[in-house]
């Protein structure tokens, strides 16, 4: 089916983000479909493989107010959430909002902070809003976390518990560009340089629009049959230490309902559930080994499972 006006606005802000994430169109999708199924995304890889520039590229796009935390071993959950000073010509307290009152908070390299300080942001990821120094303060709307991690075993990282990943829809890695990607970025010194020109494609109110638009893309009960029955094999697998949860089940329909929405179709296909499979799944499937799922664990995954 030919894309629909509707989603004339998702290309163009998937070209936009592609003129300066050079070579990697499927994460960049990813990325948007996260944000369009109301997610919060994690980028886990190597430092320098442009998983900030990626963040701060969707954010300027869609026109979203922005903040960002560099992650560090000393930081405090005050340091996120915020603190109360004491107001002489008040005479009173008065809260001091941290960086997470913002709509896309850009948590960098978040595992080089402690479990404590991680944890911060939990409240803050489910429920839209704060509890600090007993008066919980709801937070700017849409609100999103992009956080990047390096991988566990660089010196300095603290790993995620299962709480605090499975508060991301989903996870992408970045890996290396291509060669000629590559070669666009050495000719031209950087993509990061070009981040001050971006214009907004859109704002809070048009995305907002946009996100109804994907929530409601058909899925039919067959397609919910298909989908029950992947979940249904996580948890019967005996390599996963436990299977996906009903909360899992429906992120993993909302963001294949967000994948069918950038292809411009009003129905969820079989497809598109496949696509977004490993990027909800292998942070939430952990292996008795200690690791989590690899792409090969999830094909396999797919493989058992039949069509309807």
């Amino acid at each position: 089916m030919p894309p629909s006006n509707k989603a004339s606005p998702v290309s163009e802000i998937l070209a936009a983000a592609n003129v300066v994430i050079l070579g990697k169109p499927m994460q960049t999708r990813l990325a948007l479909c996260c944000l369009l199924a109301k997610g919060h995304l994690l980028i886990e890889d190597l430092p320098g493989v442009g998983k900030t520039t990626l963040a701060h590229t969707l954010a300027r796009l869609l026109g979203f107010q922005f903040a960002r935390i560099q992650f560090t071993s000393d930081m405090l959950p005050a340091d996120i959430v915020g603190v109360s000073i004491f107001d002489r010509e008040r005479g009173s307290f008065r809260f001091l909002p941290g960086p997470v009152f913002s709509q896309v908070l850009l948590a960098d390299e978040i595992n080089r902070a402690t479990p404590k300080t991680q944890s911060a942001l939990l409240e803050a990821m489910e429920e839209g809003q704060v509890t600090a120094e007993g008066e919980t303060r709801p937070l700017p709307q849409p609100f999103f976390v992009i956080a990047t991690q390096n991988p566990s075993t660089q010196i300095g990282t603290f790993p995620l518990p299962e709480s605090q990943l499975d508060r991301f829809l989903l996870r992408l890695d970045l890996g290396y560009p291509d060669r000629d990607a590559e070669r666009r970025l050495l000719e031209s010194g950087g993509r990061r340089e070009q981040l001050p020109a971006i214009d907004a494609r859109l704002g809070p109110d048009e995305f907002a629009g946009l996100q109804r638009q994907a929530a409601a893309v058909h899925a039919a009960p067959v397609l919910l049959d298909y989908l029950q029955l992947l979940v249904a094999a996580t948890r019967r697998e005996p390599r996963f230490v436990h299977g996906l949860s009903p909360r899992a089940a429906l992120s993993l329909l909302s963001a294949a309902r967000a994948w069918a929405f950038t292809d411009g179709r009003d129905m969820v296909l079989p497809e598109d559930v496949q696509a977004v499979l490993p990027a909800v799944a292998r942070h939430r499937l952990r292996l008795a080994s200690g690791n989590h799922a690899d792409a090969e664990d999830i094909a396999n995954l797919i493989r058992a499972v039949p069509l309807p």
